[in-house]
């Protein structure tokens, strides 16, 4: 299958790292124009830098802009009016007991992970409708099904994408614009890779061989029984991107392992 998304422009949101980062290199791979977001002009223009370096010929630049505020989205859209393929991906977790959450750190993951896809959903969509063509991809995660209870608000705020990109889905519905979820599981991304540091180092092990035995550990219905990397969960936000996924609308798509226990 050959995916080639060639003069379409494709806005990632929080792209200077990780799964962002593969999904923005992996679209740049098909043709389309990229481009990376982050809040910091530094990161950007690295992670800008190391996408032409890595996928030759590729079209990308850079737009700094915190999206996990109304201003940010609103710069964004300023600085970047127009999107077919939107990739709601930037979000913040961390583990954090449900009796020491404050009411501002509830706030914060919601703007963050679910009012920024909300907000640029309502900026950039009507564009899409216009030439009846478009892909809408909400980041969720396992943990939206699968609820940590030591990751209570950030498993909330997941389950809010699938709403928002179902709910989306079928507000579009009988249009050539696609909306759809992907759930990953435990990813050795970078921000993963800073959390498992400290236990690799006191087992003296790798942080790879820490991830794989935090997801024996603490997702033992994981079926691959290991982490994933940025680039498998990116595969499949490319694939749903693609003219070839024209029939995926609505759907939660689940890169995850296999650790959501499920046949459906």
């Amino acid at each position: 299958m050959k995916i080639d998304l060639s003069n379409k422009t494709a806005i990632v949101t929080g792209s200077t790292l990780g799964i962002g980062f593969a999904i923005a290199k992996g679209l740049a791979g098909t043709g389309a124009t990229v481009v990376v977001n982050g809040r910091k002009q530094e990161a950007v223009d690295k992670a800008v830098a190391a996408i032409k370096a890595e996928v030759p010929g590729a079209s990308v630049r850079g737009a700094v802009a915190d999206v996990g505020s109304a201003e940010g989205c609103a710069a964004l859209v300023k600085a970047e009016p127009h999107a077919d393929i939107l990739v709601n991906n930037v979000g913040v977790y961390g583990p954090q007991d449900f009796f020491d959450i404050p009411d501002e750190e509830w706030t914060r993951f919601f703007e963050i992970n679910v009012m920024s896809g909300v907000r640029l959903s309502r900026a950039y969509v009507p564009g899409m409708q216009k030439t009846n063509w478009g892909r809408v991809v909400f980041l969720s995660s396992e943990s939206g099904i699968n609820i940590p209870a030591d990751m209570i608000h950030y498993g909330f705020t997941k389950t809010g994408n699938l709403s928002v990109s179902r709910g989306l889905a079928k507000r579009l519905a009988g249009t050539g614009i696609t909306v759809n979820a992907v759930l990953p599981g435990p990813t050795l991304s970078e921000g993963v890779e800073e959390m498992l540091k400290d236990a690799a180092a006191k087992a003296g092990v790798s942080v790879q061989e820490a991830g794989n035995a935090f997801v024996k550990a603490h997702r033992s219905s994981s079926i691959i029984q290991r982490t994933a990397t940025s680039e498998e969960v990116a595969n499949m936000v490319v694939y749903v991107c693609s003219q070839q996924a024209s029939a995926t609308t609505g759907a939660a798509l689940r890169v995850d392992g296999g650790v959501v226990d499920t046949i459906a």
